[in-house]
């Protein structure tokens, strides 16, 4: 099938290849011409047939906005926009109606894999109408890892970034917890090889993980982390996942934690931070801070 993708860098640029291998066509656009196939969005459509289906990557809240609301006035009745960047639901919502007056249809996709997600697939989170998520399903089976797991259609509209949302909101944790356990053991005299008690995790343990796997990579490109500053960024995504569980009612200590940690390591270099820092940059290549 054909597919426009708006936005081709770290995520988006690595999933047109994927897409392309599995012997779709890609038209992609990005503001950075040397990585664009075409000139403009209207360029975009042009070079589509219809019934179209354009995937947009670029970031949440102002900018996706911008988008949508050009695609709206470019595309025709039958035509399907998928958003995969990692937009709060609330606004999915929002965009479902409004291109929704005008015959066109909508889907939001939570994407994680990161940079490693050329090699290894995307795990995709859908939220939808069945019938636009059918019109989409080639390019998620394409995207998705090989085998049964890794893809599903969470729900309506929203469901797709709201499961992501969650699954940021896990991770926050996951990566807290190691970090915490990595600053104790670097803490401690009678522990002589931190990095190494972390590889000896990666194999028989309950606690093993890609997370695991990525921090002893880190470990080994910078054995005490020395090289890097304890702060942390957060992408928003924590934040909203705090306040949908305030807004049901639903405790959540630990991922709650891990987000004011973050807030901490902007206030004093953290040593916990670093290993956040060094996770982040290895899963989804984030920016890191050198001292």
């Amino acid at each position: 099938m054909q597919l426009g993708l708006i936005g081709l860098g770290k995520m988006g640029g690595n999933m047109r290849e994927r897409i392309r291998r599995a012997g779709h066509t890609v038209v992609g656009y990005d503001r950075n011409p040397d990585l664009a196939d075409v000139a403009s969005l209207a360029e975009l459509v042009e070079k589509l047939e219809g019934p179209r289906v354009v995937w947009v990557m670029v970031p949440a809240g102002a900018a996706t906005q911008s988008v949508v609301d050009e695609l709206g006035q470019l595309l025709s009745p039958g035509d399907i926009v998928v958003d995969g960047g990692n937009s709060r639901w609330t606004d999915d919502e929002k965009h479902a109606r409004e291109l929704g007056e005008k015959g066109i249809g909508f889907v939001d996709a939570g994407v994680s894999g990161g940079v490693w997600g050329l090699e290894n697939g995307y795990a995709l989170m859908v939220g939808g109408d069945p019938e636009h998520v059918a019109k989409v399903q080639p390019v998620f089976d394409a995207l998705k890892p090989e085998g049964p797991y890794g893809y599903v259609h969470a729900g309506k509209v929203g469901a797709g970034h709201f499961s992501k949302m969650v699954h940021n909101g896990i991770e926050y944790a996951m990566m807290q917890a190691y970090a915490e356990g990595w600053e104790l053991l670097e803490k401690v005299d009678s522990v002589t090889d931190v990095r190494e008690v972390f590889r000896s995790w990666q194999e028989g343990t309950v606690i093993r993980s890609w997370l695991l796997d990525l921090a002893v990579n880190a470990l080994d490109e910078d054995e005490h982390l020395d090289k890097l500053r304890g702060y942390a960024q957060d992408s928003g995504e924590g934040r909203w996942t705090v306040e949908a569980a305030i807004d049901n009612a639903v405790p959540l200590p630990a991922i709650t934690a891990s987000l004011f940690a973050r807030f901490a390591s902007r206030q004093e270099d953290s040593p916990q931070m670093k290993m956040i820092a060094a996770l982040r940059n290895q899963f989804g290549g984030h920016a890191v801070e050198s001292k």
